[in-house]
């Protein structure tokens, strides 16, 4: 079903901009007055985010809730260079899944930087075993 009033397609925006606030907000320790949706028709990011939100998820976000995607004109709107932060389309339609998109260097460093945190963690664990394993032999 496509939105065709006004009323009916701010609705709609709306309602995915609040479901990417819900999931902001379950995902990271913030309270409802650090990420809110911006009013349907004004200009700036999507979704608005205080300076402690912004250390947490440092993104501009532009919100799609429709059944076409121009996906060159979103992403323009997404980079617009007023805006805080790492450009992050976040699309939808209806009975569809959330889908986000970013520049691929952005995605290869969030990438890289979940690497780095894994591999990390890794070496710590390891090192902690070899520690705990040396310390049974000397018990014995």
């Amino acid at each position: 079903m496509t939105a065709k009033s006004c009323a009916s397609r701010k609705s709609k925006g709306r309602r995915a901009q609040n479901e990417v606030v819900k999931r902001i907000l379950k995902t990271f320790p913030l309270n409802e007055s650090d990420v809110r949706g911006n009013s349907m028709g004004c200009k700036g990011q999507d979704i608005l985010l205080s300076e402690r939100a912004q250390s947490f998820f440092p993104y501009a976000v532009e919100v799609k809730n429709t059944e076409k995607i121009s996906i060159w004109e979103a992403l323009k709107q997404a980079e617009n260079p007023d805006r805080k932060g790492t450009p992050l389309l976040v699309f939808t339609r209806n009975h569809s899944e959330m889908y986000c998109a970013l520049k691929f260097d952005n995605f290869m460093e969030l990438v890289g930087k979940i690497f780095e945190l894994e591999t990390h963690i890794d070496i710590k664990l390891v090192n902690y075993q070899k520690k705990v394993v040396s310390q049974a032999e000397d018990l014995h």
